[in-house]
């Protein structure tokens, strides 16, 4: 049955269709040129490239809008002159409040234009190259608290943050001291293609659209190819899946519209809260969970690097049918000694590498597949 996933490997290796902007009002403002993201909006002026950023809070308001352009003239002056943010693109020197974002960067070879990142000890990709390493600039303080004063000493050409609510003050001070604040928030999209396709936002500021636009594609059309490989498969009983693990008395699982909720489904797995229309993560007590998933067959996302650490956070997470028969996985495959993982910088640009981990521990016997980011617990 493997070779059903190696003739699937040639379906992937198929045209890709660039994605493309077709004409459009200059004055409107749509996602039509997206596949999956909600959150951002690309469309073209006479003069400018225009990038819109929806709020996460409230549907389709807007939360900023940047006006981009190859104009070698100052683009300070024409922002004073016309009251716009304008930035001149490709963007060269690039600030960072989150790891998930130096995925995006590397896909697009965009690792030398970063001047700092918080938290740079979380940040599983090689910086060396980085102007931030050759400046001596790197840290800019911690991802919830940047150090402001040092943002403004590195002088990012756009400083890429994400908002975790509605009144973001250092956002705001930020922006008083003449930063230009990129709000990339594609940990708010429900689909992983929708996180994925974030790509094409950050490439616009790196005039790197084509490039953006042919990863995705790539991304997208792997995904999909799986997903529906996965759906014609003819299963009796789908195996079932749970996540996450008891932490201080409350055990946190993703609803089923989420971006995990979604990869079990797309990878052929029944999940107890599939159908759940609750937002974000559910919070369970241990006695709900063992109630759940106490038959479960696979476990996945786990804190810990071994059974034995697993039991003794809580000797009663021995108690699943997945622990006992050593189905239990971390996201730890990719991961250094501080802590960085690759789940979170590469996984958010290749969710369909995600997707074929967890087919892979699913239906072992119908996938060859070597894990990318998950890691079984010995």
């Amino acid at each position: 049955m493997k070779n059903d996933f190696q003739k699937l490997l040639l379906i992937v290796i198929s045209v890709i269709l660039l994605a493309g902007c077709g004409k459009r009002s200059a004055n409107v403002i749509t996602q039509e040129g997206n596949q999956y993201a909600s959150g951002f909006a690309l469309t073209d002026s006479a003069q400018y490239r225009i990038a819109v950023i929806y709020s996460p809070w409230e549907k389709g308001n807007e939360m900023a809008r940047y006006y981009l352009t190859r104009d070698t003239s100052d683009s300070k002056e024409m922002a004073r002159m016309e009251g716009k943010t304008v930035i001149r693109v490709p963007v060269e020197r690039i600030g960072l409040t989150s790891c998930t974002h130096v995925g995006f960067l590397d896909a697009l070879d965009g690792i030398r234009d970063i001047v700092g990142v918080c938290n740079p000890e979380l940040v599983y990709t090689d910086l060396s190259t980085s102007k931030g390493v050759e400046e001596g600039t790197l840290n800019l303080g911690d991802a919830m608290a940047p150090n402001v004063e040092r943002v403004v000493l590195v002088r990012p050409d756009v400083m890429m943050v994400s908002t975790y609510a509605q009144g973001d003050v250092t956002s705001a001070q930020m922006a008083k001291m003449g930063i230009n604040v990129l709000y990339i928030n594609e940990w708010m999209e429900e689909h992983p293609l929708a996180r994925a396709e974030w790509i094409r936002l950050i490439g616009a500021f790196l005039d790197k659209e084509s490039e953006a636009n042919e990863v995705f594609a790539s991304v997208s059309s792997t995904y999909e190819a799986m997903r529906k490989q996965v759906a014609e498969w003819d299963v009796t009983d789908k195996p079932s899946i749970m996540s996450g693990q008891d932490f201080r008395g409350t055990w946190y699982v993703p609803a089923g519209n989420t971006f995990l909720g979604r990869l079990f489904h797309d990878a052929g797995a029944s999940y107890r809260y599939e159908d759940t229309p609750h937002e974000g993560s559910i919070p369970l007590t241990l006695e709900k969970a063992m109630v759940d998933f106490a038959d479960a067959d696979v476990w996945v996302g786990v804190n810990a690097n071994s059974l034995d650490e697993l039991a003794q956070i809580d000797t009663q997470h021995t108690m699943f049918r997945a622990f006992q028969e050593g189905r239990v996985y971390n996201m730890k495959h990719r991961c250094t000694p501080t802590g960085a993982k690759d789940f979170w910088e590469r996984g958010v640009v290749h969710p369909e590498e995600i997707l074929g981990d967890f087919i892979s521990i699913l239906y072992p016997d119908r996938m060859d597949w070597k894990p990318v980011f998950i890691e079984q617990l010995q």
